[in-house]
């Protein structure tokens, strides 16, 4: 979601915000924990990160993440660790920032690799939307572009909608998307792509469900609503964590954690009440992704300076 201008004023009062909060977390130790057990681990400061958007986890270099900003910058993926720092960036060749949303890991073959997902739509009017995957680069090489190892184009069977969340099943291999602003909020699927395919032009993305337990304004409560605490609800973005049991959803307040048996579809889990996880004010939270190592998810928002929290579950 593009974020609006602010006064200059405004953008000062947030950062001075944000700053006490990290000096009040720290009072408990490097940065602490609050109550909820969600932990401020860092600030991002860095001015080419103005719109993160979407991140995950390296399967390369575990304790960093991949990130990229929203609509309107240069078509790149920044590699970031767990203190906030950029340690590279990494251009891709031949691709346009229309609209990046979101963004996963995968392996396959045995070769890590990237989903970009082209999928936002604020105004539902877009005709075609897209997802493409590009190698996991190693940091070290930050000068080489990257090239688009395939591309998926698509439309909606049923007409355009706002997508900025997408998922990789490791197990089934199959590409997760949920809808934004749709309520309750739709599952589609998609397979993913070996790396030689060719040709990948519309596929038919298949709905296969609904999340159910993701909490919505008191409808007597939506008129004296302010537009933020109108949009909390909606869904901006999602992760499979490496073992497959796990979906997390996030929206602008907090995630929740759908937990799949061995025997079960995301299509049955996510009929089920998920679990929910509170992280308290964050503007614009966009961006998550789980931990490679251990349990715990990350997020991070769409504003500088963007807080990157640590929850456990």
């Amino acid at each position: 979601m593009n974020a609006v201008p602010e006064p200059l004023a405004i953008v000062r009062f947030r950062s001075v915000a944000v700053g006490c909060c990290l000096a009040i977390l720290s009072l408990g130790g490097v940065f602490g924990e609050t109550a909820c057990g969600t932990e401020l681990r860092a600030l991002i400061r860095d001015p080419r990160l103005a719109e993160i958007s979407g991140m995950a986890r390296s399967l390369g270099h575990p304790g960093q993440f991949w990130v990229h900003n929203d609509s309107g910058t240069e078509p790149s993926l920044y590699l970031i660790d767990a203190d906030g720092k950029t340690l590279a960036q990494r251009r891709i060749n031949h691709a346009q920032s229309r609209d990046w949303e979101d963004i996963a890991s995968f392996a396959l073959g045995g070769v890590s690799g990237l989903l970009i997902a082209d999928t936002g739509d604020n105004g539902g009017i877009r005709e075609d939307v897209s997802l493409f995957a590009v190698r996991e680069p190693a940091p070290e090489s930050a000068n080489q572009a990257l090239a688009i190892a395939w591309q998926l184009r698509f439309r909606w069977p049923d007409g355009p909608r706002d997508v900025e969340a997408v998922a990789i099943d490791p197990q089934t291999e199959q590409i997760l998307l949920i809808s934004k602003k749709r309520v309750p909020a739709e599952l589609w699927s998609l397979p993913l792509p070996a790396w030689h395919s060719d040709a990948l032009q519309h596929p038919t993305p298949q709905r296969i469900g609904a999340l159910s337990g993701i909490d919505q304004p008191a409808p007597d409560s939506t008129s004296k609503a302010t537009p933020t605490d109108r949009y909390r609800a909606q869904i901006t973005a999602a992760d499979i964590d490496p073992t497959g049991r796990w979906l997390a959803v996030l929206t602008y307040q907090r995630v929740y954690l759908y937990e799949r048996s061995s025997d079960q579809s995301w299509a049955d889990a996510v009929q089920h009440a998920p679990r929910r996880l509170d992280f308290g004010w964050l503007p614009q939270a966009e961006a998550i992704s789980f931990d490679a190592r251990e349990r715990a998810i990350w997020v991070t928002s769409e504003r500088l300076p963007a807080p990157l929290l640590r929850l456990p579950f």
